[in-house]
């Protein structure tokens, strides 16, 4: 059998949200990573909580004994030049490859509603056609081979209310842009979006490299399109939760990235609210739970 080469990560929004402040946002950073570190994650990603200067950052994880795995940028190259993006990225890339961290998770966040509470997914961006589909992929090209020189690989993050929402749009963006700029496979988003995780996974593991392990409550899914809730409004009902909890088949989804060599972070991240879902149970659950498939592949 093959070796299994990944670490399990998680992203602190388990605890706090940095999109919903009211979701955790009293939580300290210290617990936060205390009490991952103490269910056995070996890294986390970035969080608001977290110091945004490279030394700092570095004692704070070390304390816990944990490392940096990545860390969201909020990119704007649907309206941005590619120039203006490097220039805004500088400090937040500076932060990752002092801290160690190989990928740096790029959102688009131009015209997205993902952080509108108030509006409906059914009005998310979308490119009008051809030439702002292929002008788009030139520009996060470009950006990717600059990220790349400077040590950090682009994880491109379909998400839901953004410009690269549906299988349709992965496709297309993957279709049209180079291998410099990798995928980050969301399995909660792409399963919310309509697709098959596992398709998906399948058609696209050439390009993936960082994994978001994120479960779905199907239920909370079919309501949240058939009533048109907003992105926020959905994970407030609790559409998502962590791996083993909802309907998203991780034992396939881990197979083939054994099988296909994947080696980087499975990554632990289910926004959801700590009162209902409490923090520290849910993340050792989601870490259990892709423990035992890891073990199981590798025995």
């Amino acid at each position: 059998m093959k070796p299994f080469d990944v670490k399990i990560g998680i992203n602190p929004i388990s605890w706090a949200n940095d999109d919903l402040p009211e979701l955790g946002g009293d939580t300290p950073l210290e617990r936060i990573l205390s009490e991952g570190s103490e269910i056995g994650y070996r890294g986390f990603e970035l969080g608001n909580k977290f110091p945004k200067e490279p030394e700092a950052l570095r004692k704070v994880l070390a304390r816990h004994q944990v490392e940096l795995v990545s860390g969201w940028y909020s990119g704007q190259l649907a309206r941005r030049s590619v120039e203006e993006e490097i220039a805004a990225v500088g400090p937040h890339l500076q932060l990752l490859v002092k801290n160690g961290a190989n990928v740096m998770v790029y959102g688009e966040v131009a015209d997205s509603i993902q952080g509108k509470q108030a509006v409906p997914l059914s009005r998310r961006p979308q490119f009008a056609g051809d030439t702002q589909w292929h002008a788009y992929a030139k520009k996060l090209d470009a950006f990717a081979r600059y990220t790349l020189s400077q040590g950090v690989g682009l994880a491109y993050h379909h998400h839901m209310g953004a410009y690269v929402e549906s299988v349709t749009d992965v496709d297309r963006l993957m279709s049209l842009t180079c291998p410099d700029v990798g995928l980050l496979f969301d399995s909660g988003h792409i399963t919310f979006a309509g697709g098959d995780p596992v398709d998906v996974l399948k058609r696209h593991i050439a390009r993936v490299c960082h994994v978001h392990c994120k479960d779905v409550r199907p239920a909370v899914a079919r309501e949240a399109r058939r009533q048109d809730w907003s992105f926020l409004n959905s994970v407030l009902k609790g559409v998502f939760t962590v791996p083993g909890d909802g309907s998203v088949d991780f034992r396939s989804l881990l197979q083939i990235l054994h099988d296909n060599g994947y080696r980087g972070w499975l990554v632990v991240e289910a926004e959801q609210d700590p009162a209902l879902a409490p923090s520290y149970q849910y993340a050792q659950m989601g870490f259990r739970h892709l423990s035992e498939l890891k073990r199981a592949l590798e025995s």
